[in-house]
């Protein structure tokens, strides 16, 4: 096992638990403190790893974690992940029957877990204040911390006992409040109503390089997210709506355009909700459509893109829907469908909210200004022509360029150019690739793409390889994109969609036609659903194949075994000794008694069969 030059047991565990060589901004200055009994305040965007500022601190102190978390779905996921990394950790919630219930607060007092998740509701529970009698708890863990404030979006009142609970203890442990965005009075909240002590407050940036983000304003919703889910077909995404009716329409437009998708809303009986979680978070489904009440906790980590349908009420939830895509890190899409409509919708949630009997008249009506200012920055992001990322970190109170180079607004600024020698060499491509391959093949063929794939069809020996190499794949896009519309090109529908010739391409090849039209600016920042690494996709779909077998049959969703952005890494080194495949970022040592030569196995298969 690797260890740092300072012995430090963190970085051991780190690697040998979860596969990682390093930690992520915020993590180390976090796990030190409570490690050294301080208490903190962590505010994490997410996606940046907060369960592990716990989660290594449990490995290292004598007793239990507790995880007071509000979200089921999280603790099934955490604890199954958990376990599947060699951490024994159990869930106390109301999914757990009476006789389980009884068998997890045993095992808690024979010093079974390590780390214990439970809902804010049972910690007032007598048989499980009685067995915290008897154990030694070393941490208490408050994720979603913000729910304990009034002035939070989630105000939930069972975290006002948390205290209270601590309190109790036989010995008071350091407590750690979890949470992915606050503004100043939510933190000076969770530190005074959870009684932290001199807490250490630690503000990781919100910036998620990962994630690309747009706002768009069709004319047509349904057909412009028909096309959206189009191209996007064989990846994971979450489409959210406002309105329980809206989710109702969506999933049944999807659906009858030959989509599989689930739907997810509170209106559904639960046994439905539950089915709809189970058949997306297992990949048996590639598509949910929901309202807020789905996605928070869900720990899947490959959702490449999230679509808002409609305009969420704040940035605060907006950021916190989008920033469930891409968690593994692999590039992912955050698109917000905007219309003047949503707005009106937005108030009028607003103007008939029901607030906690709690509070005063006053208080009331200062959390109504509150929301109302909140919807005017939301219309404000949708509306702006400035940068979008810029624009949501200012919002947090972060400093930022101004421009990120990976949002619409920084990318889709368009010009009028003349792209007549760009079309010749796009036809002229096509016409050698025998207009049989898609855009996105077109493009990296245009581009000089080093894939495995394009050296077997021989297209790196094609006179057009790598002659736009210089041009961002999303202006290339765009061209080709113009031709279609313009009549040069045309996409033929089926399976998987080509671009072939139409009788006024050969005009272009000539010269006897000049296409002047308005093209994207080239970005030089080229947005890609790429890892960074150059791999081969068909040992990529093969050994995600590989990966759903074995989570089908270990009853797990796939990306428990590895994510996206792990399986990626072992495509691109194509590790043949378990030295190379623990160097793997994601493969810990358990991992790698599990599948390690399985998976090696599998590779040094393809390399056979495809010389």
């Amino acid at each position: 096992m690797s260890s740092r030059p300072d012995g430090s047991i963190k970085y051991e565990l780190l690697k040998k638990y979860f596969g990682h060589e390093t930690f992520r901004e915020g993590q180390e200055t976090i796990i030190d403190a409570l490690t050294a009994g301080r208490d903190i305040v962590g505010i994490m965007p997410t996606g940046a790893g907060k369960s592990m500022c716990y989660q290594i601190p449990a490995l290292i102190l004598p007793g239990i974690t507790l995880v007071i978390s509000p979200l089921i779905s999280l603790m099934h996921d955490q604890v199954m992940s958990l376990v599947q990394s060699g951490i024994k950790a159990a869930y106390i919630n109301s999914m757990l029957t009476p006789p389980q219930y009884s068998k997890v607060l045993e095992r808690m007092k024979q010093g079974w877990y390590k780390i214990v998740y439970i809902a804010p509701e049972r910690l007032s529970s007598e048989s499980f204040l009685a067995a915290c009698a008897e154990i030694e708890i070393s941490l208490v863990a408050v994720d979603e911390a913000h729910c304990v404030s009034h002035w939070g979006q989630d105000f939930r009142p069972s975290y006002l006992k948390i205290s209270a609970f601590v309190s109790e203890l036989p010995k008071r442990p350091p407590v750690g409040a979890f949470t992915a965005t606050a503004t100043e009075n939510v933190r000076n909240d969770m530190i005074r109503l959870l009684e932290l002590t001199d807490p250490e407050c630690v503000t990781t940036g919100f910036d998620r390089p990962n994630l690309f983000f747009s706002v768009i304003t069709p004319g047509s919703k349904t057909e412009k997210l028909l096309s959206l889910v189009k191209e996007r077909q064989s990846l994971s995404g979450i489409i959210y709506c406002n309105t329980r009716l809206t989710v109702e329409k969506t999933h049944a437009l999807l659906v009858d355009n030959g989509y599989s998708a689930v739907r997810y809303h509170a209106g559904l009986d639960e046994s439905e909700r539950r089915r709809s979680q189970e058949n997306f978070v297992y990949d048996r489904v590639p598509i949910i459509v929901a309202t807020n009440a789905f996605g928070m906790g869900i720990d899947k980590s490959n959702v490449s893109y999230i679509i808002h349908y409609n305009m969420p009420k704040d940035i605060e939830s907006y950021y916190q829907e989008a920033g469930r895509a891409g968690r593994d890190g692999s590039e992912a899409e955050c698109i917000l469908m905007y219309s003047p409509k949503d707005v009106h919708t937005a108030s009028f949630f607003i103007e008939n909210a029901e607030y906690s009997e709690e509070l005063s008249d006053e208080e009331k009506s200062q959390l109504r200004l509150r929301d109302e200012m909140r919807l005017k920055y939301m219309t404000y992001y949708c509306t702006t022509n400035d940068c979008l990322r810029s624009f949501m970190l200012t919002y947090f109170g972060e400093k930022h360029r101004g421009s990120c180079g990976k949002c619409s607004n920084c990318l889709l600024h368009y010009e009028t150019a003349d792209i007549t020698v760009d079309a010749q060499k796009i036809i002229s491509c096509i016409v050698r690739m025998r207009q049989s391959y898609g855009v996105k093949m077109i493009c990296d063929v245009l581009r000089g793409a080093n894939t495995e794939r394009i050296r077997a069809l021989g297209f790196d020996k094609l006179p057009t390889y790598g002659i736009m190499k210089e041009d961002s794949e999303s202006r290339l896009r765009s061209v080709i994109n113009a031709l279609i519309l313009k009549g040069y090109l045309f996409r033929a529908e089926g399976e998987y969609p080509v671009i072939k010739l139409t009788p006024s391409s050969p005009r272009v090849l000539k010269g006897e036609e000049t296409i002047t039209t308005k093209v994207l600016k080239d970005d030089k920042q080229p947005r890609t659903l790429s890892a960074g690494y150059s791999y081969d996709e068909g040992l990529f779909d093969r050994l995600k194949a590989l990966r759903k077998r074995l989570a089908e049959r270990a009853g797990i969703p796939a990306y428990a075994v590895f994510t996206d952005a792990t399986l990626r890494e072992i495509c691109a080194k194509r590790p043949a000794t378990a030295s190379e495949f623990i160097s793997i970022s994601g493969v810990g040592e358990r991992k790698l008694s599990l599948y390690g030569s399985i998976f090696m196995d599998e590779i040094k298969s393809f390399s056979d069969e495809n010389g």
